[in-house]
C-alpha cells in the first residue's frame, strides 16, 4: 500500500507478525532466476525492489535472517516464512521481495539477473491455459473459506 500522506510505500509477510515501510521509492527493480532465489522462494524466480538500507524501516515485528551464502543475507519472518529481503551484506542497498509490498503494482522490474539459469519451461508460462479464481472456487468452496493471511494495509 502506498501511504497517501507519507508517500511511503508499506509490505510485510503473511501473518503480519513482520510489517515494514520503505522510507523512498525503489531505485532499481529486478527478477532473479539464481538457484538460490529459486530455494528461496520455491518458485522459479524472486522479484526484488532495491533502497538504501535506511531506508527500510521496520514497522512491526523482527524478522529473521537467514545467511544464504557469504556475502547475502536474507530476511524472513520466522513465524509463517515469507521471505522478505534480499540482503548484499557489503552494500549500501538492501531490497524488498516485491511481492511482500501491499501493493506489488507499483513497482515493474526492468532486469532480470541469472538469465542462465533460467529454467526451461518458464519461458511458456504465458500461453499456458489459465482459469479466473471462481473457475476453481466453488460457492461451495468460498462459503468455507477463511483467510488466515494479513491484509494489504497496516492492521
Amino acid at each position: 500500500m502506498v501511504d497517501q500522506e507519507r508517500k511511503r510505500l508499506t509490505g510485510g509477510c503473511q501473518c503480519g507478525a513482520v510489517r515494514y515501510e520503505l522510507l523512498a521509492a525503489p531505485h532499481h527493480v529486478s527478477v532473479c532466476h539464481c538457484r538460490m532465489c529459486q530455494k528461496a522462494s520455491g518458485g522459479p524466480i524472486m522479484a526484488f525492489a532495491r533502497v538504501k538500507k535506511e531506508e527500510l524501516r521496520w514497522s512491526r515485528g523482527t524478522p529473521a535472517a537467514f545467511r544464504s551464502s557469504s556475502l547475502v543475507e536474507r530476511h524472513f519472518c520466522s513465524a509463517c516464512g515469507t521471505p522478505l529481503t534480499y540482503n548484499f551484506i557489503e552494500r549500501p542497498n538492501i531490497s524488498v521481495t516485491a511481492c511482500s509490498l501491499d501493493d506489488p503494482e507499483v513497482v515493474r522490474p526492468v532486469l532480470q539477473y541469472c538469465v542462465d539459469r533460467k529454467l526451461s519451461w518458464f519461458a511458456s508460462i504465458g500461453g499456458l491455459p489459465g482459469k479466473h479464481t471462481d473457475e476453481f472456487i466453488t460457492p461451495d468452496l468460498a462459503a468455507r473459506f477463511v483467510s488466515h493471511q494479513q491484509p494489504d494495509h497496516e492492521t
